[in-house]
């Protein structure tokens, strides 16, 4: 794969595209199975118990498996996305997951108000590869922009061909027929029909018709408001399960033997202790060793009991991470030049040249990777929480060298992803325990684990090169990103002269996708830098971006939180400091502004009111999409303040909550969420661009309290003093 390409197209016909700092997508496999045939067919052979019915006609599969799509172009008929039954209920499929973002009820949302149906009778199949459209995944901001008008187009197709059924049965002219609460009713003869009478129950095999109209967001009446929380309660209750809640008849529990350190290679090992406990079978095959057993505490004891040695190798500490990152940095990618740096530079009344960096941090969701597997002779049923169903489907097949077909893949739901579960690990590795066991496997990843084991953010290291005149115009930008990632890498500042590049390197961690990707990175360093160059020149920092702007709606969403936060009569003191920062992502705009306070004896920083505002074009549901947004806030405080990862001699040091400091109760600011809702722009995604600002305003706010300018994530790990 070409690396010099900023973006990579995923697959032909999904409109998605990866940025090159997705390194887990183009990573190698993690393991390589060398089971032959003849133990594959001895392993699932006779006697294995049946639990999951998948489609057992072949001729039937391949007709499904060609009206979903297979990671091609996407199906056109209507009936592989929406089914109105004969009582009128509505069945809707996409292969998007719902990971706690809601586009559970959003998609919804835009579905019922296209058919014009109550929102009750609309149901989401999402993540099954057995039964829904091929979708790359659910990340990068795209099930909005992407999924969203898809099923509005598909809904739209649905009512005008049940406008034409109602036409024909009763003789009707078109025009005069009204779509509405589920039904078509006729005004003049004062008749009416339910969808499901005029279907029968029977499929819609037309094909989407892309002139079908489609509402304006300005007549929308379920899209744009705030409809509760589908299945709401059941999170609330309890009654929702994941997968580490999944139980089924016959289930073994397993846990994997780590090497114990990163590079380790197995020089010997001896299971004997272990296969010895009653119930217990182990798996030794290439660089993969476990267990699975009747209890997650036996199969505990078992990885306990196996005797392993192991040959390390030396590897980079956290201490030299930066060196490091710099030293094996390869060409740039795809750099972007405008105008001379040279002449920019010349036309400064001021120069400056600084370094940022941003350590890796783990996603440390509420649910580690969690997988259970069965078999059913040579095929193959995972239930999973990830954000591509499809491409862990995908990794199963190349791992166990089957064709895609006989692959099932389900997301039931996840205790959160972050971009953190795109990958199919724990689904491997239950899989090749289920297959030799001829029973069903879930293994559920430790904290540890996770914390170990998964990718991380990655870290990075930015050099920039500025020059500004002394009314504040902005006439050289040269910037170099080491390894972060090109997310969110150009800016938006007017600025004539330009050179960015991002230089990919070697890590010493694995790394991949996390929220928003090198976005958030590439903010904190670019907006930093943005308020040395408006200090440089004794500039108010609002008034510095307004006059280097020309996007209209930049402009718009800093005013707007400038605004509600009150920023022209703030003045700061040595122990309270007030930031901002702008940005965008994806489509959409954010700005920040922050009032930090600083403790004078401790140093401690405290973030005690945030004002974010955000524009993503047209609002599909305003509330939902304001608690989106204010999480994102707490999570990227997180990073902003004290998340790193520590590690040296290739193991990570702080592998734990009691270690690895995440957001509290206490550390929540009063947050203030502007949302400016464009109904003449298309919605863009929400779930990742208002994470970008937190962690650059914060910086500003304490170098605005304190004069103490912090260039490096996270800002105050040990308290304001050690790290400034």
């Amino acid at each position: 794969m070409n690396r010099k390409n900023t973006e990579l197209i995923l697959n032909p016909g999904d409109g998605v595209t990866l940025e090159p700092e997705r390194y887990e997508l183009l990573a190698e496999p993690l393991y390589t199975f060398d089971l032959s045939r003849r133990d594959f067919l001895k392993f699932t052979g006779g006697g294995i118990l049946v639990l999951l019915a998948l489609p057992a006609a072949e001729a039937a599969e391949a007709a499904r498996e060609r009206r979903r799509g297979s990671g091609g172009e996407l199906p056109r008929d209507i009936a592989a996305w929406l089914r109105i039954d004969e009582q009128g209920a509505v069945t809707v499929h996409t292969g998007k997951v719902e990971m706690g973002q809601n586009i559970r009820t959003s998609l919804t949302q835009t579905v019922a108000e296209e058919l014009r149906v109550p929102v009750e009778a609309v149901t989401l199949v999402m993540g099954d590869t057995g039964l829904t459209p091929y979708d790359a995944g659910t990340f990068g901001s795209q099930t909005t922009p992407i999924m969203a008008p898809r099923l509005r187009r598909v809904a739209a197709t649905a009512r005008e061909i049940l406008l034409d059924l109602a036409a024909e049965k009763w003789q009707v002219s078109r025009d005069s027929l009204k779509a509405a609460e589920g039904q078509v009713t006729h005004p003049e003869s004062n008749r009416s029909i339910g969808y499901g009478a005029l279907t029968r129950g029977e499929e819609i095999t037309k094909t989407i018709d892309d002139n079908a109209p489609l509402t304006p967001a300005e007549q929308w009446h379920i899209a744009g408001t705030s409809v509760p929380k589908i299945g709401g309660r059941d999170f609330v209750t309890g009654k929702q399960t994941f997968v580490s809640d999944m139980k089924l008849p016959g289930m073994l529990h397993a846990k994997i033997l780590r090497p114990p350190a990163f590079g380790a290679e197995l020089a010997s090992l001896d299971t004997q202790k272990a296969e010895a406990l009653p119930g217990v079978i182990v798996v030794h095959d290439g660089n993969f060793v476990g267990v699975a057993a009747p209890s997650e505490e036996t199969a505990a004891r078992a990885v306990r009991d196996i005797q392993a040695d192991w040959k390390t190798t030396p590897q980079p500490s956290r201490a030299e991470l930066f060196e490091h990152l710099k030293k094996h940095a390869s060409g740039g990618n795809s750099p972007f030049t405008a105008g001379s740096i040279a002449d920019g530079l010349a036309a400064a009344d001021q120069q400056l040249h600084q370094t940022y960096t941003v350590d890796y941090i783990a996603h440390a969701p509420l649910e580690p990777r969690a997988a259970l597997a069965v078999w059913e002779g040579e095929k193959l049923t995972v239930w999973t929480g990830t954000q591509r169903p499809f491409g862990v489907r995908s990794e199963l097949a190349r791992a166990f060298n089957l064709p895609e077909e006989r692959v099932r893949v389900i997301m039931p739901g996840t205790g959160s992803g972050y971009g953190g579960k795109h990958t199919g690990d724990a689904a491997i590795e239950a899989a090749r325990l289920a297959r030799a066991a001829g029973k069903p496997v879930k293994l559920v990843w430790t904290r540890e684990e996770e914390f170990t084991w998964a990718y991380f953010r990655p870290a990075g290291v930015f050099e920039i090169q500025g020059g500004v005149k002394a009314d504040g115009t902005v006439t050289a930008w040269e910037y170099h990103n080491y390894n972060s990632g090109a997310a969110a890498i150009r800016t938006m500042y007017g600025i004539p002269n330009q050179h960015i590049e991002f230089h990919p390197t070697g890590s010493p961690l694995r790394q991949g996708s996390y929220r928003a990707l090198a976005a958030t990175a590439n903010h904190f360093a670019r907006e930093c830098f943005m308020d040395e160059l408006a200090h440089a020149v004794n500039m108010d920092p609002l008034a510095f971006r307004l006059k280097n702007l020309q996007d209209e709606r930049f402009i718009n969403v800093l005013k707007a939180a400038a605004e509600r936060f009150g920023w022209n009569g703030k003045k700061s003191t040595p122990e309270r400091g007030y930031g901002l920062a702008g940005g965008f992502e994806k489509g959409s705009y954010v700005a920040t502004c922050v009032e930090a306070a600083i403790d004078p004896g401790s140093g401690e920083v405290r973030v005690v009111h945030v004002v974010e505002a955000f524009e993503c074009g047209a609002v599909i549901n305003p509330k939902h999409l304001e608690n989106q947004v204010e999480g994102m806030i707490m999570m990227g405080l997180g990073g902003a303040l004290f998340e790193f990862i520590d590690f040296a001699d290739g193991q990570i040091l702080n592998p734990r909550f009691s270690r690895y400091r995440v957001p509290r109760f206490d550390d929540v600011p009063v947050i203030e969420t502007v949302l400016l809702d464009r109904k003449d722009l298309p919605s863009a995604g929400g779930g990742e661009t208002p994470i970008v600002g937190i962690a650059p305003a914060i910086g500003n706010a304490i170098f605005n309290a304190t004069g103490k300018r912090l260039r490096a994530l996270p800002l105050v790990p040990e308290g304001l003093k050690a790290a400034g």
